[in-house]
């Protein structure tokens, strides 16, 4: 039988060798996240300014990749999320930045028409999606400007021509940042789509991406543009109702608004969105579709401006026909579409 002496000695050397294995795991999982931080900084070419800017980064870096494999292992849910540009940002930061707050709420509605009214919900497709009908150019990226009412803009304007032209033309978000400034909206410091319609209206149409490319600044507006496609007109989809919205997006894809300020949306890496999402709309995208996965749940399919390194390569789908008659993130608050 042990002493009490020899026993004690036992469980010290237990406890020695467990915390100095735990020490070891810890330096190594240590190293392993400094080798991902390295490896991801590379990637998307980030160079902080010192050693202590270095440090705090990496510190956030690594809280957001426990947090995102955190949220992907609790199972029982119907998207997941991932390490993007946007990982060495706390949520905070991410809300603050202007690749988040772009979108200005409209201060005033002016009421308009809604040509999809009396169209009937039994008529509708049960799928759509417009990048399969060629109406989609590929996903854009608007980097650190706040100008995604642009994008918003531009591709629902992009979609409408198509559609009524059969061209599909890409078109330049960088015309509406540097020319569209005598309103509501203001290039990188932020606007909102409708009054983005309204300049395409007035300017006589917008210029092609080629000839006035994006530059991710605010710029002096190149006057003497030829105009590659314009619009007529603009309406509001009726506000939270996302059976209006299905109608709108069943024939055309549709600006809409929504809180992309989420750590859910900050890190959104695919399957369709669901759960609980504020509702301060600061972000436009474009819905371009929607349809059903095979487990019954519905979606609205969205074209986003953060690149390909977000979502489903630059795409996103958020639950469709939710309780909250606001929709999810509140994206059936203030959609509105160009008319030809």
């Amino acid at each position: 039988m042990a002493t009490p002496k020899a026993l004690l000695l036992t469980i010290l050397s237990c406890a020695f060798f467990c915390s100095a294995v735990l020490a070891a795991r810890d330096l190594s999982d240590g190293s392993a996240m400094t080798a991902r931080h390295e490896q991801w900084m590379t990637q998307y070419g980030r160079v902080y300014k010192d050693a202590n800017e270095k440090a705090r980064r990496f510190e956030v870096f690594m809280a957001n990749v426990k947090f995102i494999e955190s949220f992907n292992s609790a199972g029982n849910r119907k998207f997941w999320l991932g390490v993007n540009q946007f990982t060495d940002l706390t949520n905070d930061e991410f809300r603050a930045t202007k690749t988040n707050k772009g979108f200005k709420p409209s201060p005033v509605k002016v009421p308009t028409g809604f040509r999809y009214e009396n169209v009937s919900i039994d008529a509708l497709p049960t799928t759509v999606d417009w990048r399969t009908k060629g109406a989609v150019t590929p996903i854009k990226d608007q980097g650190q400007c706040g100008c995604c009412w642009a994008f918003s803009a531009v591709a629902a304007t992009e979609g409408i021509v198509k559609i009524s032209t059969g061209k599909l033309v890409s078109l330049s978000e960088q015309e509406l940042v540097d020319c569209d400034v005598h309103g509501e909206d203001q290039g990188c410091e932020g606007g909102l789509m409708d009054d983005a319609f309204k300049f395409i209206i007035k300017n006589g149409g917008l210029t092609t991406e080629s000839s006035y490319p994006y530059a991710a600044a605010d710029g002096k507006c190149k006057s003497g543009s030829n105009s590659a496609a314009t619009i007529k007109g603009y309406e509001d989809v009726p506000t939270n109702n996302e059976v209006a919205l299905m109608k709108a997006v069943a024939n055309q894809p549709v600006s809409v608004a929504v809180d992309g300020g989420d750590m859910t949306f900050q890190f959104y890496s695919g399957g369709v969105m669901t759960g609980s999402c504020g509702t301060d709309l600061d972000h436009g995208i474009a819905a371009i579709g929607y349809g059903t996965t095979s487990d019954g749940t519905k979606y609205w399919l969205m074209k986003n401006s953060w690149g390909t390194t977000w979502g489903e390569n630059g795409y996103l789908r958020m639950e469709k026909d939710i309780s909250d008659k606001k929709g999810m993130c509140g994206l059936a608050m203030e959609p509105s579409y160009p008319t030809e």
